[in-house]
């Protein structure tokens, strides 16, 4: 099964109208990704909580990193360039944090505020090798935009 973005960001829209907590948005959009595609393995944010510092925020799935510096890894790229990072192959990506070992491709896009502020990193990893397209990150980067973009 393959995530529908358009019933995806309805579904979500409608659970976190009106709320402004960040912690409780990201639970709640992580829950709802994580289910909507078998893909999807590991789904969670990872926090801005220095300069330059990520935190490990909501998810679902198995244990993940608990603190990535922007200068390391995925996440660390998307939340250093602000740029979607859309790995087809971890382990030719260098510098690639190995979290879990079943980690075969991974899609992490930028999370931002209102004002256009980095706040975090939404990472989806996936043990299927080249498991993501671009329509994913396209339908992620808005129901992302919907939510936190309100903040």
């Amino acid at each position: 099964m393959k995530a529908d973005y358009a019933l995806l960001s309805k579904t979500i829209e409608a659970l976190t109208e009106g709320e402004t907590d960040q912690v409780a948005l990201m639970a709640t959009v992580a829950c709802e990704v994580h289910h909507s595609d078998d893909r999807f393995n590991w789904t969670g944010f990872y926090r801005v909580t220095e300069p330059e510092l990520l935190k490990i925020g909501p998810y679902q799935g198995g244990h993940g990193c608990l603190v990535i510096p922007f200068s390391r890894g995925v996440c660390g790229a998307a939340a250093r360039t602000g740029e979607v990072q859309l790995v087809p192959d971890v382990d030719a990506f260098e510098g690639h944090i190995a979290c879990a070992s079943s980690t075969r491709s991974e899609l992490v896009l930028p999370v931002r505020d209102s004002a256009g502020q980095v706040i975090g990193v939404f990472d989806i990893d996936s043990d299927q090798p080249d498991a993501f397209e671009q329509a994913d990150a396209e339908g992620l980067s808005r129901i992302l935009a919907q939510v936190f973009g309100r903040l």
